[in-house]
């Protein structure tokens, strides 16, 4: 394990923050949610954001995203396709089928019918809901309603996936079995020559070292990069092995430091 630090606005990088500020409101009621973060993603890398609540992780999501604005600064993420973003709630429309939800993006983006159908096929199988289909969202269970979610995400083909706190309403086993299923998708995307960059929240520190190829730690508000550290555990890892522990604990103590460090 390894600290490190990175060159920010590299040309090769997925995503790439360069000095980004993010203010909210103006004057004497201005609050600064994030200050001058600079960070690279590399093409098919795996990184989580941690840090204390109100720090600016899903702040920083929304901005690459571009669902919001930044005050200062720049963001650029490689390729044409606009990010795909999963939230912690699956937001699916009740209304629709399974089929239907995940069919929407593709529909939106023109797709024909008989490929419209054959991929969407072929991303529930992906996710293991191949015969829930023609089921309606409350038919399903919460795991199950994440992995249409994430199906409906991957939809979107695009080569970077932002997820903010995805798995973080789960209980403990759906979301170490959610864990397997995104990190096998990983793996496959990346052997088949089509990486994927994926950046993530979580407050968890434990889901982040088991997920994650790099953890990067915000400071509390305003959120800038103080921490980051290589995971360099072999995959698969498990979540309750004592090297995904070792490097949790690491991860955990600066936390608390930086949270004490603001009296929080």
């Amino acid at each position: 394990m390894t600290s490190t630090t990175t060159t920010p606005g590299s040309a090769t990088a997925a995503v790439a923050l360069s000095g980004v500020t993010k203010v909210y409101g103006a004057g004497a009621d201005a609050v600064v949610a994030l200050d001058r973060v600079s960070l690279d993603v590399a093409p098919g890398e795996f990184v989580c954001l941690v840090g204390a609540s109100g720090c600016g992780k899903s702040t920083l999501l929304n901005l690459v995203a571009g669902l919001d604005t930044v005050s200062g600064g720049g963001i650029r993420v490689a390729g044409d396709a606009s990010p795909g973003l999963m939230f912690q709630e699956p937001a699916l429309f009740p209304w629709l089928t399974v089929n239907a939800n995940v069919e929407l993006p593709l529909k939106l983006r023109g797709v024909p019918s008989a490929q419209r159908k054959a991929r969407v096929a072929e991303l529930l199988d992906t996710v293991h809901l191949g015969e829930f289909g023609k089921r309606r969202p409350h038919q399903l269970s919460g795991g199950m309603r994440q992995r249409v979610a994430l199906a409906r995400t991957l939809a979107l083909d695009t080569p970077v996936l932002l997820m903010d706190e995805p798995f973080g309403a789960l209980d403990a086993m759906t979301r170490d079995i959610l864990h397997d299923e995104l990190e096998r998708l990983w793996t496959s995307r990346k052997a088949a020559g089509r990486p994927l960059t994926v950046l993530f929240v979580t407050h968890n520190v434990r889901e982040a070292a088991r997920l994650a190829d790099r953890i990067v730690l915000l400071s509390s508000r305003p959120g800038r990069v103080i921490y980051e550290t290589d995971v360099e555990i072999a995959r698969p890892r498990r979540i309750d092995s004592a090297e995904v522990a070792t490097i949790a604990a690491e991860v955990t103590d600066r936390l608390r430091a930086e949270v004490g460090r603001h009296g929080h």
